[in-house]
């Protein structure tokens, strides 16, 4: 069967047949003449086998006939990552160059003013991601009561990155007739649930059994006793192996591992780049469009790149890190051997990913060749079972003994920060005013050791005004001895009786 046998307008044919494509693949063959007729599809598909062009080249027929108007598309895609709305606006703009057809891209990190004016113009097709689209939409800029035709790609990636809120939100916006179409290359249980609830008596066309691999990426596993470092050093073993590799795309779970797995990289003289979700967006346009030219052969990225990339040079696939949830496996291999070419794909594994690993393989329900590396040691199934789940611990070098032996003190040195010392009490006697006894102060008496101990602030003494009536105080009946205060004289107004009035 070739396309002029889907019923499609003899220009969309021409622009096909200068894309490159003679024959419809199977889902394809199979989906679009239902999408003409007005039905609604779930196709389910493996990586790679042409789901975009399964609903785009429909729809640009679709939408052949008819006029947009203002702040109102006509159709609605959502995707659920930028990559993905790019890869189908190129789609739309190599499919539909014959067409009149307008189209609006709406995602994160670019301006509002611009897609404002293209929505004021109007739009047949709009491609957004729902978080962009309810923005512009609450602030008052579009209107969705006109749409009749809905597009969810991904949809199983819509619900691994919590976007189903949202989607249910969009859909509450549309007008109840319409026409749905579901695209993605697994199909979990919650989103056929949710197609249940979208959809009104769809054609389900399944090519390929859900979570399965593509026959012609070539697969293989290499299990690294070992941390990351040893992993870096495998990746570098293994793409030495391979020779010239005409571009790669390495996969990380983790943000800061893809910076770090691309500084190590240009570190040893590998052409490397960055790509994740907290980049700007400008950048990861630019970084994506050098590496579809060829600049950069090595993409380091996170699974924002996992769908959507379209780019039939990739030859090479490496998982650095096994993929935590096990549908990103298919979608990350299917990154290569695109459009019937072949392609490599190799994943490294530590004994800790052997929970993901295990997940991964009664997912895909594939057996993936195990290969050593030279100078590297391997683990097995049974020493990763037999930790149950519990982290080995890894052994420690030996402390040198130089480091365990105190360091002598060369001087004696004040700590900083503390509070300052109190001043130690006077060990003089003090003298009571009322009586010629001296009474000795309790500091006085203090062992060498509690004179260590830090003596507590003495509080601040009052001064009293002398008395204006001395006679009005009880002479003293002990006898007067001198006090050390005033040294063997005392002053003779002192021992000098007062005169009662």
């Amino acid at each position: 069967m070739s396309f002029s046998d889907l019923g499609l307008n003899p220009k969309l044919l021409q622009a096909v047949e200068e894309v490159g494509y003679t024959i419809p693949t199977p889902i394809q063959e199979q989906a679009i003449p239902y999408v003409l007729m007005g039905r609604d599809v779930m196709g389910v598909a493996q990586t790679g086998t042409g789901k975009t062009a399964s609903f785009t080249l429909p729809m640009i027929e679709m939408l052949s006939s008819g006029r947009a108007r203002a702040r109102m598309p006509r159709s609605l895609i959502l995707t659920p990552t930028r990559e993905l709305a790019h890869q189908i606006s190129e789609n739309f703009e190599n499919y539909g160059k014959y067409s009149k057809l307008s189209k609006a891209l709406l995602i994160g990190g670019t301006s509002f003013a611009e897609q404002t004016k293209l929505l004021e113009r109007g739009v047949d097709v709009l491609i957004a991601t729902p978080g962009r689209l309810l923005d512009l939409f609450e602030r008052g800029k579009i209107m969705l009561i006109d749409t009749k035709l809905l597009v969810i790609d991904e949809a199983d990636r819509m619900l691994d990155m919590g976007f189903i809120p949202d989607v249910e939100k969009i859909v509450s916006l549309l007008p109840p007739l319409r026409q749905t179409l579901f695209f993605s290359a697994t199909m979990a249980p919650e989103i056929k649930k949710l197609s249940d609830k979208f959809l009104s008596n769809p054609k389900v066309i399944a090519v390929s059994k859900p979570a399965s691999t593509a026959e012609n990426v070539q697969q293989t596993m290499i299990k690294i006793d070992g941390g990351a470092k040893e992993k870096r050093e495998a990746l570098r073993q293994i793409m030495t192996g391979e020779g010239d590799i005409q571009s790669a795309i390495l996969f990380c779970n983790r943000k800061k591992d893809v910076d770090i797995l691309n500084k190590s990289l240009n570190a040893h003289g590998y052409s490397t780049a960055a790509l994740h979700g907290d980049m700007a967006q400008s950048s990861r346009t630019e970084t994506l469009q050098e590496f579809k030219d060829g600049k950069i052969k090595l993409l380091c990225c996170s699974d924002v790149a996992a769908r959507g990339l379209d780019i039939p040079a990739v030859s090479h696939v490496f998982n650095f890190d096994v993929p935590i949830n096990p549908e990103d496996y298919v979608h990350r291999i299917g990154r290569t051997g695109r459009a019937g070419r072949d392609g490599k794909a190799f994943t490294i594994a530590t004994i800790e990913d052997y929970k993901a690993l295990k997940n991964v393989l009664s997912t895909i329900h594939t057996n993936v060749p195990v290969v050593s590396l030279e100078g590297f040691e391997s683990w097995s199934d049974e020493e990763a079972a037999s930790l149950k789940g519990r982290r080995r611990k890894r052994p420690t070098k030996p402390t040198s003994v130089a480091k365990t032996e105190a360091k002598p003190e060369t001087k004696d040195t004040k700590p900083r920060g503390r509070r300052k010392k109190a001043e130690p009490i006077s060990t003089e006697a003090t003298v009571d005013t009322n009586t010629a006894e001296v009474a000795a102060s309790p500091a006085v008496v203090q062992d060498d050791k509690r004179s260590e101990r830090k003596a507590p602030r003495a509080a601040p003494r009052r001064k009293t005004k002398p008395s204006a009536v001395i006679g009005e105080r009880e002479p003293s009946s002990e006898p007067s001895n001198p006090t050390s205060s005033f040294g063997d004289h005392t002053p003779a107004f002192i021992l000098r009786e007062a005169k009662v009035a």
